[in-house]
């Protein structure tokens, strides 16, 4: 009987609370604070000021399941096992176990509570790094030889390196793999040599599932669990983060060890179902289901496979993104919102279903007892689908003959920005069309028109700001102060009403949105910044408090109170009993220790966003 993801995520987490964890929910798909990246894309990216040092008001073992969006994976939903939208399972040791609780209990959950044939799973490990003085993980490859020979099975350990020499070397009888950097390292920053001083980073054990299938060697001569031929699927990583970059270069052992464990839930499912399709699994096969009904085509049919994934993932990605207040538009997230959406009618065509809204309930139905928002926004997200989906259907017939008369021959980036423009044709749809025609789109010319014609849109999932919140840095962490003084001074000037929309903070300014209706006023502004600027002077004190969130809401804590939070947060009040609480809100941190050491603060730009959201752009000089 096949596992359903509901039961593999219940189980995983009930596992490890039993094993003293505390469970957190899930962080929004929008990241706070964190310039770095446009989406949340695993467990471990809301917990880096905790990995950091921070403490957590949970504790220091934590479980989850982290809903996740990676855009750069657009283009690849199509095949069996990409998805754009997923979760993480994740479990963390904020400086309590390390090796030697972790790879022992993750082994347990997947090959005793799921029952993973054990025999199927094969590990890589860190080789070590000399130049950099980092050893080999030899402590690891003990404890995989360790578990396995438990279970009958004797694991013998080889060396790969990198990929490349993987696709040469192949498999040579081994089950433990060691793999160089640039796979069995992380870090923020990517291998060692790149890191800067002060980053943290660590060796890493990752997990496959080996479905048995037969070497593709287009991919290379012989199959090693890195391989992409589709024999092995990676389903959990281990991350020991263990040391920090010194200002020498080198690297320290790091005063708080962590362990990050990161697990796609979509694909151990279908690893403990056997199945290496992942739109199988019981919460996608519902929407494809759907799709079969509504349809004569059948799911099995290669004609159309491809159809019905992207369809069954764009939309449940778009759901997903609009309950987390991510409209479609052209600018920012919401322009993924958008290219989902519309990528998705594009191919519920080519299936010959005309209401992409079929949709929507079944995937609802199947998340909404573990993500309640979505059911409590499905009238909201319904509307806004349908309006998506009749602006999108006003143009493509139109779009498609613009398209046909340009397309004799190869596609200049100027005709794709006009479809897209225009037309409303995400970039990708008209790559899909040429691709069919046998065509050549110039996408570096689209970019050059599309990042002239709207600075703040992104068509892809690359880095926006260097920098942030993230890193922690001291200008990130002044900033991070001035937003809740900002916060406060709007709200005593304006009224309370206002509620903080959004932040985007680096080291060299800060951005922050907030509900309101109307443009403010020159003296409006003047007077918001003169409010913060006696603040900062009369050097207030900034205290963290932990206490359970009824008991902040009742002291009048700021948040938006819902499922993102856990029933114990941090609550930092700027100002004390002696001087007044200017400023009380729920936030992980970090934050200065006293306002006087801010600086000046000046208001730059005040503009709207979209219907009652405004933002404001201000520098601490």
């Amino acid at each position: 009987m096949s596992l359903k993801l509901q039961e593999v995520r219940e189980k995983y987490i009930s596992f490890f609370k039993k094993r003293g964890h505390s469970l957190i929910p899930s962080a929004s798909l929008l990241p706070e604070n964190d310039p770095t990246t446009l989406f949340t894309g695993s467990g471990m990216q809301p917990l880096i000021p905790y990995l950091l040092g921070e403490t957590h008001p949970k504790g220091r073992r934590l479980v989850n399941s982290q809903k996740s969006f990676r855009a750069e994976d657009i283009d690849e939903v199509g095949d069996n096992r990409h998805t754009t939208f997923f979760e993480m399972l994740g479990n963390w040791s904020l400086g309590d176990y390390f090796k030697d609780e972790q790879l022992p209990w993750v082994f347990e959950f997947l090959t005793d509570e799921i029952k993973i044939d054990p025999k199927r799973l094969y590990v890589t490990v860190f080789a070590g790094d000399e130049k950099n003085s980092l050893p080999k993980d030899t402590e690891s490859v003990d404890l995989w030889k360790d578990l396995f020979k438990k279970k009958g099975i004797e694991a013998e350990d080889v060396f790969i390196g990198t990929e490349e020499e993987g696709s040469k070397k192949g498999m040579q009888g081994g089950r433990i793999f060691y793999y160089s950097t640039a796979k069995n390292w992380w870090s923020r920053s990517g291998v060692p040599e790149s890191m800067p001083s002060g980053e943290p980073g660590g060796p890493d054990s990752e997990i496959f599932y080996d479905f048995g299938t037969e070497h593709d060697s287009k991919y290379g001569e012989h199959c090693h669990p890195n391989c992409d031929c589709g024999r092995f699927m990676e389903i959990g990583n281990s991350v020991f983060m263990e040391y920090v970059k010194n200002e020498n270069s080198g690297f320290d052992v790091l005063y708080q060890k962590n362990v990050d464990f990161g697990g796609g839930l979509e694909r151990i499912t279908a690893a403990a179902n056997h199945d290496s399709d992942v739109f199988k699994i019981d919460a996608l096969r519902v929407v494809i289901d759907k799709l079969e009904q509504s349809s004569d085509k059948k799911y099995e049919d290669p004609q159309y496979q491809k159809s019905f994934r992207i369809v069954a993932d764009h939309m449940r990605a778009a759901l997903f993104l609009i309950a987390d207040g991510v409209s479609p538009s052209n600018t920012e997230q919401g322009y993924f919102s958008r290219r989902l959406i519309r990528r998705a009618i594009r191919h519920l065509d080519i299936l010959g279903i005309g209401d992409g809204g079929i949709c929507i309930e079944p995937i609802i139905s199947s998340y909404s007892s573990h993500y309640d928002n979505l059911s409590r926004k499905s009238e909201e997200i319904r509307v806004i689908f349908k309006e998506e989906e009749e602006k999108f259907r006003k143009t493509l017939s139109s779009g498609l003959k613009e398209f046909d008369k340009i397309s004799s021959a190869n596609i200049s980036g100027e005709h794709a920005f006009v479809l897209f423009s225009t037309y409303g044709f995400p970039i990708d749809m008209t790559l899909e069309l040429a691709d069919e025609k046998g065509i050549v789109v110039d996408i570096d010319g689209f970019n050059t028109a599309f990042k002239e014609h709207q600075e703040k849109s992104r068509i892809g999932a690359e880095k926006k700001f260097k920098g942030g919140l993230a890193d922690t840095s001291e200008m990130s962490i002044k900033y991070h102060t001035a937003t809740h003084l900002l916060g406060a001074a709007l709200r005593e000037v304006v009224g309370d009403s206002v509620m903080q929309k959004g932040s985007n903070i680096t080291s060299e300014r800060m951005r922050f949105d907030f509900s309101h209706n109307s443009k403010l006023t020159d003296e409006e502004k003047t007077e918001v910044e003169k409010i913060v600027n006696d603040k900062i002077r009369e050097g207030l004190p900034v205290v963290c408090s932990e206490m359970p969130l009824d008991v902040a809401r009742e002291k009048g804590a700021i948040g938006v109170f819902g499922d993102k939070y856990s029933d114990v947060v941090k609550v930092y009040s700027i100002g004390d009993e002696k001087t007044g609480i200017f400023s009380m809100e729920l936030c992980g941190g970090p934050h200065v220790t006293n306002t006087n050491t801010l600086g000046n603060f000046k208001i730059l730009k005040e503009e709207a966003v979209s219907q009652g959201v405004r933002r404001i752009k201000a520098v601490l000089e």
